[in-house]
Formats: C-alpha cells, structure tokens, sequence
C-alpha cells in the first residue's frame, strides 16, 4: 500500500525541471501541499492536493526560522502525521525534532528504483544537478553506493 506524502518546493521544482514529476505520482496515494509551496513551486497539478495547515501558532514560530513553504509544509506534517519531503539542512533538521518522518528528493528516488518505478537513479541525480539542484559528492556517493550503480 502506497502512502500520503507532504512535500515542499524545492523536490517538486526539481523533478518539475527534469520532467519527472509523474515519480511522486506513481509512488505515492496522495501528495499533499500546503498553499505556500503551491505558490513557490508555480505547480498545479490534479492529482497534488493543496491544504492549509490549521495550527497559524505553529506556522508563524516556523517562519521566524525557515521559509514560509518549509514553514507550512511541516506545519501540515504535523498536523496529518504523515513524512514529508524537505531537501533544506536546517529544515530537516527542525522537522527531525518534532518528530516528523523526513526523507529528501535522493531518498525518493532510492524509493522509486526499489518500488520499480524507475530504473536507475543516477541519470536523475545527473539530470537534477544540471538543473541546478545542489546534491552534495557525500549524499550523491551514498545514494549510488545503495542503489549499486
């Protein structure tokens, strides 16, 4: 059974410029976005779900130290308990201590060869950096070492 995933803009941005979005589609039920990252990313989509994060208290506290997209992004994590796809250092590191379950653009794409939905991801890695999307050699390196290419 496949699951509900929150994402923000810049793993949209990034597969949005490699024209690979259709990944988060095929591997997720739902993907779900809160209004800022709608309006950072410029993506509309049918199938992405756009929600507002209840908790404003919550929201506010996050944006005196994140971006507004990451800010509701892991506003709406919280709130519907579900992981959420954050590529930022110190976004990650703040959902972490809330408790959130993160996993970034790499680790989906891991998730995407080993669910049979694309066949390799180093191409993609390749593809995104020429896009302009930062991978560090450690996370690349690793990333390749798991998926054996």
């Amino acid at each position: 059974m496949k699951e509900t995933i929150i994402a923000d803009s810049t793993c949209l941005i990034g597969l949005e410029r490699i024209n690979h979005l259709h990944i988060l589609q095929k591997l997720y039920d739902n993907v779900i976005i809160p209004p800022e990252v709608e309006k950072e990313s410029g993506i509309l989509k049918d199938w992405i779900k756009v929600e507002q994060p209840h908790n404003s208290l919550l929201v506010y506290s996050l944006k005196l130290i994140l971006d507004s997209g990451e800010a509701e992004a892991i506003a709406l994590a919280c709130m519907k308990g579900k992981r959420i796809i954050l590529d930022d250092k110190q976004a990650r590191n703040v959902a972490r201590r809330m408790k959130l379950n993160v996993i970034g653009t790499v680790g989906m794409l891991l998730q995407a060869k080993n669910s049979g939905i694309i066949k390799a991801v180093k191409p993609l890695i390749e593809e995104l950096e020429r896009n302009s999307f930062y991978i560090g050699e450690p996370l690349k390196r690793e990333a390749l070492k798991i998926a054996k290419e």
